[in-house]
């Protein structure tokens, strides 16, 4: 089985100060500390799934290409740096308009991602910066660490071991 960190991207990964939504690869901007940080728990033999809800999408504020776009540049950063982004799953809906068990704070998509990855949630984690976020990890079993939007992840990094 394989240990995973959980991610949510909006206001972990990337900086989301100015903007409700973040749909453009120009606006995507890692918050601070995320590449070194990511490189130690790599090290540390951690995989990583990013879980996001991207509600735009059902709203009609972006598409679903935009995402991928912003996707793309994102993953393109993280090759730069070595690190290996395992899968990215994102819920294109939004509660205003219909019901999903994708949309966090519900768990398909951490479902999903155990079952494809083999992974033991005894040694993962989620990483958020909402309510939503930690409700969805134990919904599963994931030990859940809310930061501050935009906080640096250098201010947890010790937590994961």
């Amino acid at each position: 089985m394989q240990k995973a960190i959980f991610i949510d991207r909006d206001g972990v990964i990337n900086n989301d100060t100015g903007h409700y939504y973040i749909y453009k690869p120009d606006d995507f901007i890692l918050n601070e500390g995320l590449v070194e940080v990511l490189q130690k728990w790599q090290q540390k033999g951690y995989i990583f799934i990013v879980i996001t809800n991207q509600g735009g999408i059902a709203r009609g504020t972006y598409t679903k290409t935009d995402v991928e776009k912003v996707h793309s540049k994102f993953l393109s950063i993280m090759k730069e740096n070595s690190i290996e982004i395992t899968e990215i799953y994102y819920c294109p809906h939004h509660d205003k308009f219909e019901k999903c068990i994708c949309r966090k704070p519900d768990s398909q998509l951490f479902e999903k991602a155990i079952a494809r990855f083999n992974i033991d949630v005894n040694q993962s984690y989620m990483i958020g910066d909402s309510v939503k976020d930690i409700e969805a990890a134990e919904k599963v079993g994931l030990k859940a660490i809310k930061i501050d939007t935009n906080e640096s992840l250098k201010n947890i990094e010790d937590l994961i071991i």
